[in-house]
């Protein structure tokens, strides 16, 4: 029996993984397995069938991913989020260029040169801004110190923490914690 396996771009959460599922459901497309990025079906896709699932995609602010350079940097983005994001580890400090190149198999300088092609910005620039996005939900949770949140996402200090912090959203943790309207973006938009 042919398999096909579809990589979806802006699938981010377990929400999206809901929604990607629902959406198949409706268009009666047998999914095997679905995760982040990914979804297998028990049979190969007609093109009638390709072009429902882009529409439904498209219409849930997901794409599909056609090309394989475009699959690699997804899946790139797709491990950096698992990691920073719906990770239990805490406080880990595996290199990520190390994590990312056995996790592909490619080596790192390949995987960097394609990610900066493709994203216009480095992977080490969108692990920053993926942690800074984590860091902003942590901070409004309001349930950790920015101590335990700097440890949590493997920074050395609070104060290299709060550099990256206020580099990036041009305010101090703690003033980000003062404003009534937060401004955290969604996933698929950092």
């Amino acid at each position: 029996m042919s398999k096909t396996i579809l990589h979806i771009k802006n699938m981010v959460c377990n929400r999206c993984i809901k929604v990607v599922k629902e959406e198949f459901d409706i268009l009666k497309l047998p999914v095997t397995s679905i995760e982040l990025g990914i979804v297998e079906l028990d049979k190969e896709l007609s093109s009638v069938d390709i072009n429902k699932v882009k529409a439904v995609l498209s219409d849930n602010g997901f794409e599909l991913i056609d090309d394989k350079k475009g699959q690699l940097v997804d899946s790139i983005k797709t491990l950096i989020i698992e990691k920073i994001h719906h990770s239990d580890v805490e406080g880990e400090t595996v290199n990520s260029s190390d994590y990312l190149s056995n996790a592909l198999g490619y080596d790192y300088s390949y995987l960097s040169k394609l990610f900066s092609s493709v994203e216009g910005l480095t992977i080490e620039k969108y692990i920053i801004l993926q942690k800074i996005e984590k860091a902003k939900e942590l901070l409004v949770y309001n349930e950790l110190s920015l101590k335990e949140i700097a440890w949590k996402l493997g920074y050395s200090s609070v104060q290299h923490l709060s550099s990256q912090f206020k580099k990036i959203t041009g305010l101090t943790p703690s003033h980000f914690k003062q404003l009534k309207d937060y401004k955290r973006k969604p996933l698929d938009r950092v």
